[in-house]
């Protein structure tokens, strides 16, 4: 008991002094030891990256999670190294919600089979939303967060522990200086006027204890200056570590947009696929009313004009007709070639299916639609959408 409250009496004592030594260093009346320029240059990088480092984690948390509570739920089990259960998206909570609409109005209304095709897509999205938010975490996050919570925490002690090294090695510097004072004083000044020798015993006695102080406080010097050097050189290792985090930080950010890229293009194919499934879904049923409502033939054409057949031989003819022409070889520009990034299943008779990381021909005619082209692999021939092909020169 008594050795703890001598070494916290001691430490209390240690603490104000470097609190009157920072203090009169902050109001000019006493010297500081300046750092290296090197390593002054390192800690304000240092300080630069943990602030950046920071924002970007923080705004990156907002980003993929904007809602609070939810990142605060993750921040607790990441705090009780507990696993986050599995959150349901809010585009697959979308389509599960259009799934079970279209269950209660019926999936065979007009407005059921929308419900399930988008819903369905929906569903599709999350699921790629997922799949990204824990891609993230685990390749940008997560190495944010470590560094801030290890390698900061590790160099923000060893600078503190810098900076208490320099306070006493001012203070010791303080003290010799004023050690010296004294002495070159008491040198320059003997008090000869007493002839005693009881007074000229003290003098002697009081130069020896000012010579004396002024040796301690030497000797207190260098240890306060050795081990200074050694913390500075702990400090600057550290510090210069900080090269190798920017290029770890820099790997993580390659595979945080590598990650957001495939997200989107993910996003992007699924809702050319719901584009396509609705076109084909609005032709079939514009087929089906005509052939529901038996629709006089004679009324889609002009007076003088004979139809060829029934319904039925009319829309076959104009199906025949229209294969016909998107078989036509139109004036052809940019012939290229081109690699499939994705399989791609043809919908009719009128596209071509692709096979991943095949080459193909392309080109497009006037008139098309900018998000397709005419593709050709040997004799087969037709269109492929463009977001599935990686154009070469």
């Amino acid at each position: 008991m008594d050795f703890n409250v001598k070494k916290l009496a001691s430490d209390a004592g240690v603490f104000f002094t470097r609190a009157v030594q920072f203090t009169e260093e902050k109001l000019g009346q006493a010297e500081k030891t300046e750092l290296d320029p090197h390593l002054e240059n390192l800690i304000v990088r240092a300080d630069s990256t943990k602030n950046w480092t920071e924002k970007i984690l923080r705004q990156t948390e907002v980003l993929l999670q904007p809602n609070p509570s939810a990142r605060i739920e993750e921040f607790i089990y990441d705090k009780l190294d507990k696993k986050l259960p599995s959150r349901t998206t809010n585009a697959e909570l979308l389509g599960q919600y259009m799934l079970e609409a279209a269950d209660e109005f019926g999936p065979g209304t007009p407005y059921g089979s929308t419900l399930v095709t988008v819903g369905e897509y929906q569903k599709r999205l999350g699921g790629a939303e997922r799949e990204f938010l824990q891609t993230s975490a685990v390749t940008f996050l997560t190495p944010l967060r470590n560094f801030l919570e290890g390698d900061w925490r590790t160099i923000s002690k060893e600078k503190r522990l810098l900076e208490n090294r320099r306070l006493d090695l001012d203070i010791c510097k303080a003290r010799l200086k004023k050690a010296k004072q004294a002495e070159a004083k008491a040198a320059a000044a003997p008090d000869f006027q007493e002839t005693r020798p009881r007074n000229y015993v003290l003098s002697a006695s009081a130069s020896a204890l000012l010579s004396e102080e002024v040796d301690k406080a030497e000797h207190e010097l260098r240890v306060a200056q050795v081990e200074f050097d050694r913390q500075a050189e702990v400090t600057r290792l550290l510090l210069e570590g900080i090269s190798s985090t920017h290029l770890n930080h820099l790997r993580c950010l390659q595979d945080y947009a590598e990650a957001q890229a495939t997200y989107y293009a993910q996003c992007h194919h699924y809702m050319q696929d719901l584009q396509r499934d609705f076109r084909y879904n609005i032709s079939t049923t514009d087929v089906d009313y005509i052939i529901t409502n038996s629709v006089p033939v004679s009324s889609a054409f002009l007076p003088g004009q004979s139809p060829p057949g029934g319904t039925v031989s009319f829309l076959s003819s104009q199906k025949s007709s229209t294969l016909a022409m998107e078989h036509t070889k139109l004036p052809v520009t940019g012939t290229r070639k081109a690699k499939v990034l994705y399989d791609y299943d043809a919908h009719d008779a009128s596209e071509l299916s692709l096979l991943a990381d095949e080459l193909i021909m392309v080109y497009t005619v006037p008139g098309m639609d900018p998000d397709w082209l005419i593709g050709e692999r040997g004799n087969e021939k037709g269109k492929v959408p463009v977001t599935y092909l990686e154009l070469l020169s």
